[in-house]
């Protein structure tokens, strides 16, 4: 995670500031001579690229599958979206200042639902030019529609009108209010337990706790949104960090629990009490280098692991003294996100600054063997954001700074003798990439330097995300026939 330009410090790599049956889902295509989409059970496609803006009409040659990172657009080609490899896609874009970090805020609208429209709430910090303030936005995203699913297996676009009027009322939307922050909020984390309570880090090196319940219930209760930016004191600031950082979390599990690491190698440990916090003046220490993230332990209340910009990720416990009990070489270059499975404890994924994707299982160290059970190296540039699915055990999310944003399928196996066949049976459509990994289920682009991806806690197989232009709300096509 980085922000958009930032030179003035030194930091970490990670931390630069610049402006089965449906398996991959490609966001980009060019066509050859094909102008017919190119669908099969290997591929969904939903951006396309044209020349001079339209589609050739020629069906001499197969089309060829865009490859980000790997074709360039000639001179009067460009992409195109195509909405049918998306379940739904919304983009809500900037009003201000780019969001460096944002976190989804759960609601009391219900612990899983699939109905449409949906409606979030979340809270993201912005990144302003110099000498312009910065600020925590509270938003609301409603009327959020997509494609319902019915008894048949056949699907239907709700809510989307061919009247102009039907189709104003019932726009998407996004709604915010805006509180003060002093200088730019690297990092922005909602409490699991209660919500509306939020930590920042920010720029100047201060940690600080904030109670957002009014902002939140003034827009669930009017929608409205002002340009004003509200001044509102903070429940507490921590300056006992030497240096500004990225890395934060609550516990899951311990209401109000909270570490901050930062780029001086030091962790402290954030203690609620009745009315306020206990911080630890005297940090956890045992990496080398800057603190990239934290992730409290979804199970165990005090196990919290870090990663660092020395290639390795620690684990550690809070009642056993201020060194890592393990310690994993994760990477070959920095550790900048690492993500804990909710679902399978034992795991931890972790992104680098070469682009590469890991999986550990950290149980295998106290066997004496390898915890590496998987490693992908598809991303061309540094990952900024990995998180893994709260509905799925072996889907992750990772977004990078090559403009990719991912989603993974650990569970899924090659097929060669089915790929040989299908290949068999396309050889005149459409000539897939040799070098995609089977896992890889979906890539979404459009927009440049992602910086965030979560999914909503509450929604099976929303994503959101963070990038240059705004906030990206979608769920794919793919990713929607495993939920629903």
């Amino acid at each position: 995670m980085g922000r958009i330009k930032r030179s003035s410090k030194k930091k970490a790599k990670s931390q630069k500031k610049v402006p089965a049956d449906t398996h991959h889902c490609l966001s980009f295509v060019f066509r050859t001579t094909d102008s017919s989409l190119f669908s099969h059970p290997n591929f969904c496609i939903p951006l396309q690229k044209q020349l001079g803006g339209e589609a050739s009409s020629s069906s001499s040659a197969p089309a060829k599958v865009w490859q980000p990172g790997v074709d360039a657009l000639e001179d009067g080609e460009e992409l195109q979206y195509d909405p049918t490899a998306y379940n739904y896609f919304h983009r809500f874009v900037n009003a201000g200042w780019p969001y460096l970090s944002f976190d989804v805020v759960r609601d009391h609208l219900g612990l899983v639902r699939s109905e449409f429209p949906h409606t979030l709430y979340g809270v993201a910090g912005t990144q302003s030019l110099e000498g312009a303030p910065n600020y925590v936005a509270i938003f609301m995203l409603s009327n959020i529609k997509g494609k319902m699913r019915k008894p048949d297996g056949e699907s239907d676009m709700d809510g989307y009108s061919s009247s102009d009027e039907e189709e104003q009322d019932t726009k998407n939307s996004m709604h915010l209010k805006k509180v003060a922050h002093a200088g730019c909020v690297n990092r922005i984390r909602s409490m699991t337990q209660k919500p509306h309570i939020c930590a920042t880090w920010g720029e100047t090196g201060h940690v600080q706790v904030w109670d957002f319940s009014s902002f939140l219930n003034s827009l669930a209760d009017s929608g409205m949104d002002d340009q004003i930016i509200h001044k509102l004191v903070p429940l507490k600031v921590f300056s006992g960090h030497e240096k500004e950082g990225f890395a934060i979390d609550w516990s899951p599990v311990v209401t109000g629990r909270l570490v901050s690491g930062d780029f001086n190698k030091c962790i402290h440990l954030w203690e609620p009490t009745s009315s306020n916090w206990n911080i630890d003046a005297n940090p956890f220490v045992g990496h080398s280098k800057s603190i990239e993230d934290l992730q409290w332990s979804p199970t165990e209340a005090n196990m919290f692991a870090s990663c660092s910009a020395d290639k390795t990720i620690a684990i550690w416990d809070i009642r056993t003294g201020k060194e890592p009990c393990l310690s994993i070489k994760a990477h070959n270059s920095d550790v900048n996100v690492i993500s804990w499975n909710r679902f399978a404890s034992n795991l931890i994924a972790s992104g680098s600054d070469d682009g590469s994707v890991s999986i550990h299982d950290h149980r295998l160290i106290k066997e004496g063997k390898d915890p590496l059970v998987g490693h992908f190296k598809y991303h061309k540039k540094a990952i900024t954001s990995i998180e893994w699915s709260p509905f799925e055990a072996s889907t992750l999310a990772v977004s990078s700074e090559d403009h990719q944003l991912t989603i993974w399928d650990l569970a899924v196996e090659r097929d060669a003798e089915g790929e040989a066949e299908f290949e068999a049976k396309m050889e005149d459509q459409a000539k897939a990439p040799e070098d995609l990994p089977p896992q890889l289920l979906f890539i979404h682009q459009g927009q440049k330097h992602w910086k965030e991806v979560h999914w909503h806690p509450q929604i099976p197989g929303m994503i959101v995300a963070t990038g240059i232009d705004g906030l990206d709300v979608l769920m794919p096509s793919n990713l929607a026939s495993t939920l629903y």
